[in-house]
């Protein structure tokens, strides 16, 4: 028997690695639910008013969740666990382009960042969102405070709902690269873990 049969033997018999649970149901169904209602929320702004709204109520309803969530929800999921000082995120960043960067098993510094990034991004677009629908459509809970905005006003804030609505989407484009960079560079899927919840063990 030689060496290459050795060789094969041993990586049959290589221990499968330890999965453990880091994502809560509760931090996945907001991630995909977040995702989903975006992407509605923005294919369907001239078109389908009604949806577009009751998508952008769903939104600001699952940020508030989160927020919340951030304080009592389980250890990856709370503020404390993940939100990190710049100079940490800095680190980690230029780590990552050098491809040293540390693996985490919840989210790394700079996950971290895009995340509150996002969310205030995601939270703003909705804002804005329900003062253009107050201030031209005359519904939505500040109609009773922008149904008198003249019409310049009305306009300027439905621009300024498309910048953030659109700087939204570069973040979220931004996030999706830095998912794929981190999962090749640790080879894991972070996609999949999104899903199921479970990543490997430990921080290697």
């Amino acid at each position: 028997m030689n060496e290459t049969t050795f060789q094969i033997h041993d990586d049959i018999h290589q221990p499968t690695p330890k999965m453990v649970r880091v994502w809560d149901p509760l931090v996945r169904m907001f991630h995909w639910g977040l995702a989903g209602s975006f992407a509605i929320a923005f294919l369907t702004e001239d078109d389908l008013l009604a949806l577009h709204v009751w998508a952008g109520y769903l939104i600001l309803g699952l940020i508030f969740i989160r927020v919340l969530w951030g304080f009592i929800g389980t250890r990856h999921a709370r503020w404390s666990d993940f939100v990190k000082q710049p100079a940490e995120i800095f680190t980690y960043l230029k780590a990552a382009i050098r491809s040293r960067a540390a693996r985490y098993l919840g989210h790394n510094p700079a996950g971290g960042a895009m995340v509150v990034a996002l969310m205030l991004s995601v939270t703003f677009t909705g804002l804005s969102g329900l003062a253009v629908y107050g201030a031209q459509e005359l519904s939505g809970p500040m109609a009773p405070l922008l149904s008198g905005l003249s019409e310049g006003w009305a306009h300027a804030l439905e621009d300024i709902h498309e910048v953030v609505a659109n700087l939204a989407l570069l973040l979220i484009l931004l996030h999706l690269a830095g998912v794929a960079l981190a999962s090749l560079q640790h080879r894991e899927n972070l996609v999949r873990a999104m899903i199921t919840g479970l990543k490997r063990s430990g921080t290697q």
